[in-house]
């Protein structure tokens, strides 16, 4: 296993439910993450015994394999082919198995001191940076314009007429949307519940983020339609035309896990329609990281989006993203954006 890795302890909610894994079940997957990153060939225990130095026999890690595959962490592509992490198992090693950033990111950061406002035009600027952060990781760079941030939801409320369904939208600074649904007829019942169910969500989450993986199965109907309302109501509230520069879409493309254009069409329409779409609004339960379908919109379910965010002294929010494949190297990715989001604060503040 990698010297220096360390093991996070994030204030999130959801979290805490999260089951701890035991001290080898830990090392085993890290060791395996970390191999798939840098080989992308399915691993055996022989393997990470040998290349890890893990000290347990390759019974003791073949065994220990097993039980991660068990639940949920691991995945075999083929049955007789080692294992590689799941998207499940990604999240588990980004939220507490996470080493250091390499000395790396300290030449990028080094470089961004030095960087000043020589250029003439903001997006001249956002390119640069994109440039940059492609080069440095090899991922696919997105940079969003600043944009004024939108106000957080604090309360929804649910008035059924007729076929209808009025959706009242409370947000900060007590302003109020609505929305106007067809609710089919067996739907109905499921209002009082689902009511209930948004307020505890709203409540718990305290910034204004839905959780809609968490939504019990009883209420599948009325999440499906209101999940959907929603989404497309905030995604309306985004700039849609050329709020954001990119970069390194050849990186992108280039990538095996895309070699089949049917599994990247989707994306490429996204980001010739809709490019912010790709960094929607971050969720502090996810830690500025979507991994497959964490990410809201389905073309991404394939891909894992690294953000951070900075603002200008006109009080407009960006975000500074990397676009790959779930296999990346998530510590250089997150401390690559979170320094280019740091030096935009300084730059424009």
């Amino acid at each position: 296993m990698r010297k220096g890795s360390t093991t996070r302890t994030i204030n999130i909610d959801w979290l805490s439910i999260l089951e701890t894994l035991p001290i080898r079940q830990q090392q085993v997957l890290q060791a395996t993450v970390h191999h798939y990153v840098d080989t992308m060939e399915p691993v055996g225990s022989n393997k990470l015994v040998r290349r890890f130095r893990l000290e347990a026999s390759s019974a003791t890690v073949r065994s220990v394999m097993g039980e991660l595959e068990h639940r949920g962490f691991l995945q075999q592509p083929h049955p007789s082919s080692g294992r590689v992490p799941s998207p499940q198992g990604y999240r588990h090693y980004v939220d507490c198995l996470l080493p250091p950033p390499g000395i790396a990111v300290q030449h990028l950061e080094r470089e961004l001191t030095n960087l000043s406002l020589q250029w003439a035009a903001l997006d001249d600027l956002l390119w640069h940076l994109a440039r940059r952060l492609t080069d440095f990781t090899g991922l696919m760079s997105l940079i969003t314009r600043p944009t004024p941030k939108q106000l957080k939801l604090e309360e929804v409320r649910l008035v059924q007429s007729g076929d209808r369904l009025l959706v009242m939208l409370v947000e900060s600074s007590n302003q109020a949307r609505h929305l106007n649904l067809r609710l089919p007829p067996i739907a109905s019942s499921e209002l009082r519940a689902m009511e209930v169910w948004l307020h505890e969500q709203l409540t718990k989450s305290g910034n204004g983020m839905l959780d809609w993986s968490c939504l019990p199965p009883q209420l599948h109907l009325s999440g499906s339609i209101l999940r959907e309302a929603i989404q497309s109501y905030r995604q309306s509230l985004i700039p849609t035309g050329g709020g954001a520069v990119f970069h390194g879409m050849s990186r992108l493309v280039s990538q095996p896990e895309f070699s089949h254009s049917d599994s990247l069409r989707p994306l490429l329409e996204l980001m010739d329609n809709h490019p912010t779409s790709l960094v929607p609004l971050a969720d502090a339960s996810l830690g500025g990281v979507w991994i497959g379908q964490e990410h809201p919109n389905n073309a991404l379910a394939e891909c894992s989006v690294v953000q951070a965010s900075y603002r200008s002294s006109s009080a407009g929010i960006g975000q500074v993203a990397l676009i790959g494949p779930m296999r990346m190297t998530y510590s250089t990715a997150m401390a690559a954006v979170k320094s280019v989001a740091k030096h935009l604060d300084k730059l424009l503040a």
